[in-house]
């Protein structure tokens, strides 16, 4: 399988490591945003009328998953692939995955 994402977030190992943490976006999610994520979770301001509906949606505003697509992957890349990648934010990349056969041993 083999599926078209877009870099929306480059960042550096939160420990220090010689890593990086790519995020990416399917290219019809990231057309569909028409507002960054926030780097502090919930993207905008929600209005409840009642409290059932406030705790019905808490998880959900929470996550960041209210306005906006929450639907990211991220990928780890030691920095000798990053660097020869030449990766930046808005690149189109292709991800395929195979599933490995087993020989029956």
């Amino acid at each position: 399988m083999k599926k078209e994402y877009i870099i929306v977030r480059i960042d550096a190992s939160p420990d220090g490591a010689p890593y990086v943490i790519v995020s990416l976006s399917t290219s019809k999610d990231f057309r569909e945003q028409s507002i960054p994520p926030s780097p502090f979770g919930a993207g905008g301001v929600m209005g409840f009328t009642n409290m059932d509906d406030m705790v019905k949606n808490l998880n959900k505003m929470l996550s960041g998953g209210m306005g906006q697509s929450s639907s990211t992957t991220s990928i780890k890349l030691d920095m000798h692939e990053y660097k020869e990648l030449n990766l930046a934010v808005g690149d189109k990349v292709y991800l395929e995955m195979t599933k490995a056969e087993t020989s029956g041993i």
